[in-house]
């Protein structure tokens, strides 16, 4: 039997939205947003091209969004004994309950939004001069999902991730 992406026969959820409009400058939690197909997160950074890495990203289409697993932030704090909250770490959904390595290659729905997971989003040095050196490391493989919006909607705290078939 394969691995399930579900961490459990229930559906996974969004838990936490971060977003913030320049760079460099801390998340702040939004109980929903608007994420549009071919630009991301309405009003974000990289929404607005205006990302530490927009430059660098702008070609490879997988800028949009990022996603984080609640269960790994929490993983990471407890090893390290810190309390960062999960706007920390960058990444505009914090979810629970779903295994964000294996949605690689693979459509899901967020709500009604429809995305296809990209690519990893591994940690890097920017992040450890926000955070700590210690992310780099630490989060490797595990800090997040980078994808691209197929089908745009407004996503809210306590959406469902479901994969898409």
């Amino acid at each position: 039997m394969g691995v399930s992406i579900l961490k459990s026969a229930l559906t996974g959820r969004v838990v936490a939205i971060v977003t913030t409009s320049e760079a460099g400058t801390p998340l702040r939690s939004v109980a929903e947003a608007t994420l549009e197909s071919g630009k991301g997160l309405v009003g974000d950074r990289y929404y607005k091209h205006g990302g530490t890495f927009s430059e660098q990203l702008k070609e490879s289409g997988d800028w949009e969004l990022t996603l984080i697993e609640s269960e790994e932030i929490h993983r990471f704090n407890v090893s390290h004994g810190l309390s960062l909250p999960p706007g920390s770490f960058r990444r505009n959904i914090i979810t629970s309950g779903v295994s964000l390595n294996e949605l690689v290659g693979q459509r899901f729905s967020v709500g009604s939004a429809l995305l296809e997971g990209m690519r990893l989003c591994e940690p890097c040095a920017h992040l450890g001069k926000l955070i700590g050196s210690a992310v780099v490391k630490g989060m490797v493989h595990r800090a997040g999902l980078r994808a691209r919006i197929i089908t745009g909607a407004t996503v809210r705290v306590g959406s469902q991730i479901k994969l898409h078939q």
